[in-house]
């Protein structure tokens, strides 16, 4: 599915979570969970099937200028599509 039309969403058995104590974003699956690292937990927030992931590269580049989002947002939500992460 191109980037155009995949709105990605966390798959229906993960949550993510703010970890105050450590100060970072967390992905909760059923047996595990995954540290965030970066700014990774503000992409993943995005993932809220409303969204296409050139809407989450354009919000993300309005946020953080000058970042190289449009290269690494769509690989990393692609790898979380791989592992199952997201639908």
């Amino acid at each position: 599915m191109s980037e155009n039309q995949w709105r990605p969403a966390l798959a229906p058995a993960l949550m993510l979570r703010h970890d105050s104590v450590r100060g970072t974003d967390l992905l909760v699956l059923p047996e595990r969970v995954v540290v965030l690292e970066g700014h990774a937990g503000q992409v993943v927030g995005l993932c809220d099937g409303t969204r296409t992931v050139r809407g989450i590269v354009d919000e993300l580049a309005e946020r953080h200028p000058g970042a190289p989002v449009a290269t690494e947002v769509p690989c990393f939500l692609d790898r979380l599509h791989q592992e199952g992460w997201l639908t």
